[in-house]
């Protein structure tokens, strides 16, 4: 177990950083390079939050849950609210099955919807196209004519989260025409996937038990709540 810059003690809660935030994270820049929460401007991060959130003697606050790592910022790099999007692309084959693109990612944590951070003055929605694009050659351009629907922000229940550091997801969704399963887009996985598919998903249920018996696979855990949402 590691602790934070200042020293806090860990009968105060639990205390960890993975060391490979304040390495790779930093030095791949998806890391805030600042170890000591309590010397960020605060009052700017909670004037652009997607969820609100408090800052507690200099050091900020999990919205929606206790992690259990009540100090430091567990496998996330972004101290307090990390922003990303996630593109829902479905489609209806010729049988009116429906099907969702998803990716296996490639940190072992399982299959997922393509999604990431938003950049710095980039919106969630390009976040979620671009996003779709490199994780899976799949190009799906609001200018091409492509409709994409935005749907509510929602907390995601990652297990990389802690007390001090979590993440807020804006998912977008298009529904591709009706169309036979065999024109479906091809879809190559790139990026942070290691493969991309198209996943039978009438109902949640189906989705899980296509994943386990074809690929052997499970649903990324902080997407299981969204999905299982969406999908009914």
């Amino acid at each position: 177990m590691s602790t934070v810059s200042n020293g806090l003690p860990a009968a105060g809660g639990r205390v960890f950083t993975h060391p490979d935030v304040l390495g790779r994270g930093v030095a791949e820049g998806w890391a805030d390079r600042e170890t000591d929460p309590t010397r960020i401007d605060w009052a700017a991060r909670q004037a652009v939050a997607v969820i609100p959130f408090a800052v507690v003697d200099g050091r900020p606050v999990n919205p929606c849950e206790s992690t259990g790592i009540r100090y430091g910022r567990n496998e996330l790099g972004h101290w307090g609210e990390q922003v990303c999007a996630d593109a829902v692309v479905t489609a209806t084959d010729e049988h009116g099955r429906r099907w969702l693109v998803m990716v296996e990612r490639s940190d072992g944590y399982g299959w997922a919807l393509p999604g990431g951070h938003v950049e710095p003055g980039e919106s969630p929605a390009a976040a979620a196209v671009r996003e779709l694009g490199e994780e899976t050659g799949l190009l799906l351009y609001p200018e091409d004519g492509v409709t994409w629907r935005g749907l509510p922000a929602r907390y995601v229940p990652d297990p990389r989260a802690s007390d001090e550091a979590w993440m807020v997801t804006v998912p977008a969704l298009v529904h591709l025409t009706t169309t036979r399963h065999a024109d479906f887009p091809c879809l190559t996985g790139a990026d942070d996937a290691t493969r991309a598919e198209w996943v039978p998903a009438d109902s949640y249920r189906a989705l899980v038990g296509h994943l386990a018996s074809v690929f052997g696979g499970e649903v990324f855990p902080a997407h299981r709540s969204l999905l299982a949402d969406l999908l009914g």
